[in-house]
Order: C-alpha cells, then structure tokens, then sequence
C-alpha cells in the first residue's frame, strides 16, 4: 500500500482548550483555511483529546461535513495501537473517500438473483432518537444503493423530525430506477400497518413526482432485532449454529412471510435478524430473497465478515446517530411549547455540502 505524506499537520492553539466546542472548532477552522487560501483539503484526520463523550465531534463533524464538505475521519488512539485497530481505521477511510473494500463475485458476475437482471435500487431506513430526558427531535435516514448492478455503494440523505416519531415524515428521493427494495429497521409488527400506509406512499407519490407514468416495483421488508429468539445448535455442546443459518419454517409466523436469519458468526447463542416481508411486487422466490439478504450482509464496508444485519439498514443507523451529533449540543433545537401554547416546530439540520452529500461519510 502506497500512501502520500500529509500536506499538514495542525495542532489546536492550548489556549483554545478550555474554552467552547464551537469555539475551538471554528479556531481550527481558521488555521486550516490560512493553510489551503485556495481549496480546502479534500480529507481531514481529527485526533480528539477525549476518548469517549468528546464535546467537539458534534461541532467537529458538522463543519466538514455541511459548512466545508471535506471528508473526515475522528480517532482517539487507544494506548496500543495494534493491527486490527489500523486495519479498521483503514477500511473506515477508504470507504469515505469512495473506494471499496470488498466487492461480492456475485456483483462482479452479475449473478444477484433478479437485482442484477432488472435495474434496481435498496433502500435501508432507520430513526435515531434522542435521550429521554431531553425533548430533541428524532433524527431519520434513508441510504440509497449507487450504481447498479452493486449493492456496496450507498448515499445517505438525513432529516429531523418530531421526537420519538418512529415513522418517517419526509420521503422524497428525487432519483429513479426500475425496481426498488425497501428494508426497514426499528419498527414493532404492531406499526407494519403505518409503514405500508404512511411511508411507502410517500416514495410511491416521489417516484410519480419525477414522471407521471412511472410505476417501479416495490418491495418491503422490516428487519427485527429486538427479540428473545435464539438460536443453538441441536447438539449437547450448545454450540452456535454456523453462519449463514436462515430458518423459514417451523417458528415463523403461520399466516405472514417471514424468516430469522444468523448471516455472522457470532456468539453462543446469537439472536438472529427477524425478517417480515409486508410487501412484494418484484416476485422473488423464498431461496432468491435470503440469498439476497445473506448478499447484503457482507457488502458492510467497515467489516471483512458477514454483520448480524442487512448492510444498508447498519447505514441507516450510523448516518442518523453520527448526524444526530450536530443538534447534540445545540440547546435552539430542544423542542417545547411555542408561545401559542403548541408544539415548537422542529429545526431542521444543516444540509450536507455537494462535496460530501453522495459519500459514504458515515462509514
């Protein structure tokens, strides 16, 4: 691996220590455009001084990634840095700056059953809240697969809304294919009805915004954790089940289309991604749809194995609660009762720079 010399290397003045996050942030700021008058730098590594609660991550990120558009990788160094710590910290920046770390020979051979034949785009869509001893708005996130035939490749578009709204308000991707897939995360089986009611007609009423005679095929599945299913071998060991283990009868549900699936290898005992199937256009057989969802599990690109869940849903989740940092420490944001006696409406977060907006920068 060949790796080009820093163009820079900028320490915080220690004056600036003690005094606010924003504050010391934007000083860093102006140390940084005295260093590039002309052109920002296209990625900034931050080493924090904190490891774990840093009050300027939240400020840190905002201005690189909204006001700046520079790509940006934080890290506190643990006391031994080891192999694994470099390997990961890699995987992390290279994905931001647009490469791939890993690419399925499904992708490659263009084998992805029906994905590959027809153009398609997957969608994984997850709502991050805020602590419930504060009223901040919910932040939501819908990550969007790039170009087709991958599946590795994914953009991130982020909003506000109400706090502790579960379904999300605002759906309205201004970009079309063929057929879509939509995976859900964070929603309980009594709240399937509001995603096929609420915010499937919402992309539907998009996609007929951009022409009136589109009509793509849509596909709908909710990927469950928050369960007390496990898994174990049927052996006296009580050995986990091996990666890969799908189970689609038996324990499912006897009227609806689901299946529980263990796409990592994971510990004794691992609980496995609950899939619910509330909505299919597309036609895929049981056999295609798992091998499809086992594909997505290994496309994450922070990993070099399988993770529990669909990849495009693990997105979702880390653009949400990396964008909800922006609107951590900002006090204007906490929602309340407006001087009419209602609710305060909800700010909305800055929108992401063009630099940055189709990077992967919540990897």
């Amino acid at each position: 691996m060949q790796i080009d010399p820093e163009d820079a290397v900028i320490g915080e003045n220690p004056r600036m220590r003690r005094a606010p996050a924003q504050n010391r942030v934007k000083d860093m700021f102006d140390q940084i455009k005295r260093r590039f008058p002309k052109k920002p730098p296209a990625f900034l590594l931050c080493i924090l001084p904190e490891r774990k609660n840093c009050d300027i991550y939240g400020p840190w990120k905002r201005a690189c990634l909204a006001d700046f558009g520079i790509v940006t990788q934080c890290l506190s160094p643990p006391p031994v840095i080891n192999d694994q710590y470099v390997t990961n910290l890699l995987l992390k920046i290279n994905a931001k700056l647009g490469g791939l770390n890993s690419l399925l020979e499904m992708e490659e051979k263009h084998a992805i059953p029906l994905v590959s034949r027809v153009p398609t785009m997957i969608l994984g869509m997850d709502v991050s809240h805020g602590s419930p001893q504060r009223d901040l708005p919910s932040v939501a996130a819908v990550v969007s697969s790039l170009d087709w035939p991958l599946i590795s490749r994914y953009r991130a578009p982020v909003c506000t809304q109400s706090p502790r709204l579960e379904m999300i308000e605002s759906l309205f991707k201004q970009e079309g294919d063929n057929d879509r897939g939509l995976i859900r995360d964070g929603v309980s089986e009594g709240q399937f009805t509001q995603v096929l009611n609420k915010e499937l007609p919402q992309i539907i009423e998009a996609c007929k915004f951009l022409q009136d005679d589109w009509s793509p095929k849509f596909m709908v599945i909710v990927a469950q954790k928050n369960h007390h299913t496990r898994f174990f071998r049927d052996s006296n060991d009580g050995s986990n089940v091996p990666a890969g283990t799908v189970v689609d009868k038996g324990i499912c549900h006897h009227r609806g289309y689901d299946f529980y699936m263990c796409a990592h290898a994971g510990r004794i005992g691992t609980r496995p991604t609950h899939y619910h199937v509330l909505y299919d256009e597309i036609g895929f057989t049981p056999d295609d749809l798992e091998e499809l969802v086992h594909s997505l599990s290994y496309v994450y690109q922070r990993s070099t194995s399988a993770i529990s869940v669909v990849a495009p849903v693990y997105y979702a989740h880390l653009a949400a609660a990396q964008v909800r940092q922006f609107v951590k420490l900002d006090e204007s944001s906490e929602t309340g009762s407006s001087a009419s006696g209602g609710p305060a409406p909800v700010p909305e977060l800055p929108r992401l720079n063009d630099r940055v907006r189709s990077s992967m920068f919540f990897c």
